[in-house]
């Protein structure tokens, strides 16, 4: 607890925090909520998961861009546009779901509300990195994130799902329009923390992601995401086929209730295994834990499998999130960090796209049987390029790169 204490004591912390975590809410809320408002619209959820995948892949392709211009600009000269832009599709999308627009259309617009949703997420981060460099403390801070993350992602899909069933799918994203455009704001106009903008270095060809390590790990996230991809549409369609669809959110807000409590357990224990061997343990750990969803045939059988997956998740982001930052020098921090959640939204991606289609042809049930499939393969790539995630004795631009 004293770390924890420690590091939430540090001045002026809670001044990019507070505003951060209203930014963080519907971020939480933006992949359930376009999956909802078009599976509403279409009344199919493979027709949801094509638009909810467009979102998420220009969401992860854009990131990395944004957090390039955040750490060459300053985050303030990015969040605010961005702001407004984000705001202006996601307002595009409500209007033309509730006119029923064709598919098309609906995934293009998708596309632009994923590819300027704020990267408020990675940028605290970038904070937290900036204020703590070198601190033993930075793993505990990571892990204050990751918990800040899991307690959004815990009650945003229960507040989402609450307000799609008790008005609808449009009133529900509205609420999100409006936490987002004011907590980016707000994030945006407080400076505490936040990195000094710096010049564009030297690059190569592959960018932050030809970095020693980086793309491995952004590997791993990325089956990190097809978990969280594939449950929102396999938990959505089978509490709906259980004759209960109000509890979509709550078994999802499960997992991401037993991750925070992980992610906090893992962030108070002074671990001897470095984070490499962490991370090659953690992610086959959970493709094991995952594989209770299968087997989940009853709403109580839902709730304990998700507690169960959600209990190793945290860690497993945490671990990654602090590889990367002794892998790469400092003034690509927030472009790294986007990446990983990029990597992760492309992860979420193709589940929702795969459990979609798995869902309008076999059934609910199958949609589970995306994440231990995905998790199994990456896990076997981690442990055969392991050593490559061993940082350097400190991260400088001209580091030495290596392929995947």
């Amino acid at each position: 607890m004293r770390s924890y204490l420690h590091v939430l004591a540090t001045p002026g912390a809670w001044r990019f925090l507070a505003p951060a975590l209203i930014a963080r809410l519907p971020f939480a809320m933006l992949q359930m909520g376009v999956l909802l408002l078009v599976q509403w619209s279409t009344g199919s959820y493979g027709q949801a998961g094509f638009a909810t995948a467009a979102a998420a892949v220009s969401q992860a392709l854009a990131g990395p861009q944004t957090g390039r211009l955040a750490d060459r600009y300053g985050q303030a000269r990015v969040l605010v546009p961005q702001s407004a832009v984000h705001g202006l599709a996601l307002g595009a999308l409500l209007v033309l779901a509730s006119a029923h627009a064709s598919l098309p259309l609906l995934v293009l617009t998708a596309a632009l509300v994923g590819a300027s949703a704020p990267q408020v997420g990675a940028m605290v981060r970038a904070r937290w990195a900036h204020r703590l460099r070198g601190a033993s403390t930075l793993d505990t801070a990571f892990a204050v994130e990751s918990i800040t993350d899991e307690l959004t992602f815990a009650f945003a899909p229960v507040l989402l799902v609450a307000l799609a069933t008790g008005f609808s799918p449009v009133v529900a994203l509205l609420a999100a329009l409006a936490l987002s455009v004011v907590g980016t704001l707000l994030f945006a106009a407080v400076r505490t923390g936040a990195p000094e903008p710096r010049p564009a270095g030297p690059r190569s060809s592959g960018g932050v992601l030809g970095l020693r390590g980086v793309a491995l790990v952004a590997a791993a996230f990325v089956a990190m995401g097809s978990v969280f991809g594939s449950l929102q549409v396999g938990v959505t369609s089978m509490t709906a086929e259980l004759g209960r669809p109000g509890l979509a959110g709550a078994v999802y807000g499960t997992l991401a209730v037993a991750s925070a409590a992980g992610g906090f357990l893992y962030g108070a224990v002074r671990w001897k295994a470095g984070a490499p061997a962490r991370l090659a343990t953690g992610l086959p750990l959970l493709g094991v834990a995952t594989s209770a969803f299968i087997f989940a045939g009853n709403v109580p059988l839902l709730y304990c499998a998700a507690a169960l997956a959600g209990f190793v998740i945290a860690p497993v982001l945490i671990t990654g999130f602090t590889i990367v930052e002794g892998l790469v020098p400092d003034g690509v921090r927030t472009e790294a960090f986007t990446w990983l959640i990029g990597a992760n939204g492309l992860g979420i991606a193709a589940g929702s796209l795969a459990a979609g289609q798995l869902v309008d042809r076999f059934g609910a049930a199958t949609a589970f049987l995306v994440p231990p499939v995905t998790i199994g393969m990456v896990a076997l790539l981690l442990l055969v390029r392991l050593r490559s995630l061993r940082p350097p004795v400190r991260a400088t631009v001209d580091r030495e790169r290596v392929p995947l």
